[in-house]
């Protein structure tokens, strides 16, 4: 899955000239909490829902009240705006640009193609995609397998779940642990009607179950 799959597109943007109470009142009534500034069509900066709340004055300034008000909305986000920017392309896949949301603690990332804003994906995005990654909106059974750290360890499990006669949706590998040469394997599965069935089976193969649940009910 790529970025282009999952950004929003076109983003809604605002110029280096827009008022913190501007920027401030389109988030609120988009739902949204962050926004690219655009000079002539230009990717200059990103504001955020907290860049803006910091601009607000303190409570503990010697301004009185219409002070405060005055120059907060005179305030551009430009002077608040962070301008050292993080982009990623459209055809990026989307576990980098999950690498790059962590790695550097953002909350979203402009999208930009030959130089242009294309859209912006974020952490919402890309959590959802990794939901869908996965198969848990599709439901099913979740099987969870100790995997032995070894080549062709997952296709035999694979093959195993294929001559019981589930259809596999997804499977994640979790790292294996260095002392005891194991690991785990996650698998989304459908087609299983019977679950004792399948746990009384693996456990046959000399496949280690460490935990299967259905319809949010766990069975150790």
């Amino acid at each position: 899955m790529l970025v282009k799959d999952r950004m929003s597109s076109p983003p809604l943007t605002i110029s280096p000239e827009t008022t913190v109470p501007e920027a401030l009142s389109l988030m609120e009534k988009k739902g949204i909490r962050r926004l690219p500034v655009l000079d002539r069509d230009c990717l200059v900066g990103i504001v955020t829902l907290l860049d803006l709340v910091r601009a607000s004055p303190s409570p503990a300034t010697s301004l009185s009240i219409w002070e405060l008000n005055y120059l907060l909305a005179k305030l551009p986000v430009k002077d608040v705006m962070a301008k050292k920017l993080y982009t990623v392309s459209p055809d990026m896949p989307i576990d980098e640009a999950a690498r790059l949301l962590r790695e550097h603690h953002l909350g979203g990332l402009p999208v930009v193609k030959e130089g242009k804003l294309v859209g912006i994906i974020t952490e919402t995005d890309i959590f959802t995609a990794f939901l869908e990654m996965l198969g848990v909106n599709r439901g099913g059974l979740r099987l969870t397998l100790e995997l032995p750290d070894r080549q062709g360890a997952l296709v035999v499990a694979a093959e195993l779940l294929r001559d019981f006669g589930v259809n596999v949706v997804s499977v994640a590998v979790l790292p294996s642990d260095p002392e005891k040469n194991v690991g785990q394997s996650v698998w989304r599965l459908q087609g299983c009607e019977d679950v004792d069935a399948l746990r009384d089976f693996l456990r046959e193969k000399s496949c280690r179950v460490l935990h299967i649940s259905e319809n949010n009910a766990c069975k150790e």
